[in-house]
């Protein structure tokens, strides 16, 4: 067996961005309540850690939206489909306005913001922060899940753009 020889020719850096710009990843748009109001960005890097109990991941790099998620209690971390791909750029956007009367969104009676239109919507409480280069990694224990399937394709972010998947393909096994 063969395996690939590593790439000396770019800094490690560069090629460590072109690795993970060529793997696909769901897209997700996450909101906590901030000083000001709500806040809220999208998100890529969101992973399930454990189901028991059940514990999600992401990070956040800089920003006003960042910044207060980073330091809040709880957030939504909404999972979307293709349908909320204009909130999914709005949210991306950090010119964009965000909680316009246009987003079917509301306060939960805990004070988070919810987007009614999200697949899946999973209030957590954050558990733990972890600093690591320009970024802050967190977990966040799930409190519960608020659902929404209105069969929306997924929506993934892939080499800097938004995609659908339209088909699947069965899993090995």
């Amino acid at each position: 067996m063969t395996y690939p020889q590593p790439l000396q020719s770019e800094p490690v850096g560069d090629l460590f961005r072109a690795a993970f710009r060529s793997h696909p990843a769901g897209v997700a748009i996450i909101t906590a309540s901030g000083p000001d109001g709500a806040v809220g960005l999208t998100a890529s890097s969101v992973a399930s850690v454990a189901v028991d109990p059940p514990t999600l991941a992401f990070s956040v790099t800089s920003g006003r939206s960042a910044s207060h998620i980073a330091a809040a209690e709880r957030i939504v971390v909404h999972l979307i489909g293709a349908d909320q791909l204009e909130l999914a750029r709005a949210f991306a956007d950090p010119a964009a306005p965000r909680f316009t009367g246009d987003m079917d969104w509301e306060r939960l009676p805990t004070g988070e913001p919810l987007l009614r239109e999200a697949q899946w919507a999973l209030r957590c409480e954050i558990v733990h922060r972890a600093p690591l280069g320009g970024s802050v990694l967190l977990a966040a224990t799930v409190l519960d899940i608020r659902s929404n399937l209105a069969g929306s394709a997924p929506l993934v972010y892939h080499d800097r753009e938004f995609h659908t998947l339209f088909r699947s393909v069965q899993a090995v096994g």
